[in-house]
């Protein structure tokens, strides 16, 4: 397993996770328990007050946040793994939800609904107030929206057709949804459009299934990941194919972008995650998940190590990975190596909590898992660095009449 360098091993042993809660589905007797029940997703929605968990059997759960009874908040001391029976009813008076689907869900997204995009659309009641909406990509190709608050039905998106196994919304709010699909394709969605269309474009290009699609949070570019070696970058203001990113040696699954859209991640089969420079499609670091040790390892199959999914923190100084080997690693970017390990069983997914301090997980058992992070505070250095970089562009970073240094550690060359 790897080690961190030296004189960090101490600060790893504190920041070492551990589970606080979880949660699992019950099980219907309509259903075989034995197929469908993988939780392909789980995510909180953007200001935290919402978690969404596709727990199999065409079911997603809704939960107001935080949990009630689950002790989020244990001390830093108690450092045994823990399981902990959670009573999922939230706070404020909002209860859990069901929403019965009618397909496997594989993937999910939360959207803020303004207040001027409430009208009536086609023949379904939309929002008459701002509110949160889910959408969930089914197993037929279709996508259905919600609104949380209610669990009512508002959209019904036609178009793909294969599963959607991931969403995207534009992080700014405008109702703008990507979808990524078994179909080779990702379709731009713009749900505050009247009438029964919603569909913007079609992106084509990819050769295999898509697995994953991420919208940067300055809503300038998405990245897609598909089952090739190369994942696609794309314009969010042309919808046009900007480069492909290569790299990796086998299948890229996951991908995602940096809080201040600086850097981007992509995940694969390869045992690597690659940090890329999104704006020049240079590779800033390789992170390998080196294989365990014989006493370790759990049958010695090649793709043992095999990534499933990656997610940065909040602060953008810490990667999440989930792997085939049974661990949920955390990764400092500087340190350029895991600062901490947890196991888990047939982990799929995983996703960092808006605020930070915690990360959830979804398992091939129909699971999620809740696990302490860590908090950080973020240098005075980063923070101006994070702000420069939420507006400049890596070639309008280097056009500046700074010193050399200080262009590296703006462009994360440095850290």
């Amino acid at each position: 397993m790897e080690a961190p360098p030296a004189g960090t091993a101490a600060q790893a042993a504190e920041d070492e996770p551990f589970l606080l809660a979880e949660l699992k589905p019950g099980r219907p007797q309509q259903y075989d328990w034995k197929a469908s029940c993988e939780t392909w997703s789980v995510a909180f929605s953007p200001d935290g007050t919402w978690f969404a968990w596709s727990q199999g059997h065409c079911i997603v759960k809704l939960i107001p946040w935080p949990l009630e009874e689950a002790d989020l908040s244990c001390k830093a001391s108690e450092r045994k793994t823990r399981g902990i029976k959670a009573d999922v009813r939230g706070g404020g008076g909002s209860k859990e939800k069901m929403l019965e689907c009618g397909q496997i869900v594989w993937g999910l997204a939360f959207s803020p609904w303004p207040q001027s995009g409430a009208k009536e659309r086609d023949g379904l009641p939309a929002p008459g107030r701002s509110c949160l909406i889910l959408a969930t990509g089914l197993n037929d190709g279709q996508i259905k929206v919600w609104e949380v608050q209610t669990g009512r039905l508002l959209f019904n998106l036609s178009g793909h057709l294969d599963v959607v196994r991931d969403l995207s919304f534009a992080p700014n709010g405008s109702l703008i949804l990507v979808s990524a699909s078994r179909d080779k394709t990702l379709r731009i969605w713009d749900l505050s459009r009247d009438g029964a269309s919603k569909q913007v474009q079609v992106l084509s290009g990819h050769r295999q299934w898509v697995y994953c699609c991420s919208i940067s949070p300055d809503c300038s570019m998405l990245c897609s990941a598909a089952g090739e070696k190369s994942a696609f970058l794309w314009s969010m203001r042309s919808y046009t194919l900007i480069r492909k990113l290569e790299g990796h040696q086998s299948s890229v699954v996951s991908c995602d972008f940096s809080p201040d859209s600086a850097l981007l991640v992509t995940a694969s089969y390869d045992t690597c995650v690659i940090m890329w420079d999104p704006y020049t499609g240079e590779q800033l670091r390789m992170l390998r998940h080196v294989p365990l040790p014989p006493a370790l390892d759990y049958g010695g199959d090649i793709h043992a190590s095999s990534l499933r999914s990656v997610c940065f923190s909040p602060e953008g100084l810490y990667l999440a990975t989930v792997a085939d080997d049974r661990l949920l690693r955390i990764w400092d970017l500087e340190l350029r190596t895991p600062v901490a390990f947890a196991p888990m069983t047939n982990g799929l997914c995983c996703v960092y909590f808006p605020h930070g301090g915690f990360i959830a997980t979804g398992t091939r058992d129909g699971h999620v898992q809740f696990w302490s992070a860590p908090k950080v505070l973020s240098s005075l250095k980063h923070l101006c660095r994070k702000a420069l970089r939420t507006f400049l562009t890596t070639y309008q970073v280097l056009a500046l009449p700074i010193p050399k240094k200080m262009k590296e550690f703006l462009t994360y060359r440095t850290f």
